[in-house]
């Protein structure tokens, strides 16, 4: 999966808003509501590099291979970067988008849950 593919991939989930921060943060941010799921950094050092959140089992599993990494400054909320998407198995990935996307989910109020699966 390239970067556009999954930037595409996040758009099309429900509820899902992107907000692109300049400089000096330089990172395209998805959320769901005010709950963050997923952020490319958008500049050099390590333009396009892929931020999401996993759960702690996951982080420690993960973080163990090449290319992927405890994110900056986020690694203790269990967030990991993927330098190049294309290291990481497509389905997999989503699934690591969704699984990050959910505990977002879960963090909002039962109504508005019920409205989004509508």
């Amino acid at each position: 999966m390239n970067t556009q593919e999954c930037i595409d991939y996040c758009r099309l989930l429900p509820g899902a808003s992107e907000t692109d921060f300049g400089p000096p943060a330089n990172i395209l941010v998805f959320q769901l509501d005010a709950k963050r799921f997923a952020y490319f950094k958008t500049s050099e050092p390590e333009q396009w590099r892929f931020s999401l959140r996993v759960s702690p089992t996951r982080f420690i599993e993960l973080t163990d291979q090449a290319g992927i990494k405890p994110a900056r400054y986020m690694h203790r909320f269990h967030w990991i970067s993927i330098v190049n998407l294309a290291s990481v198995d497509p389905d997999y990935l989503k699934e690591l988008i969704h699984g990050s996307y959910q505990q977002a989910f879960s963090a909002l109020s039962k109504k508005r849950q019920a409205e989004l699966r509508l």
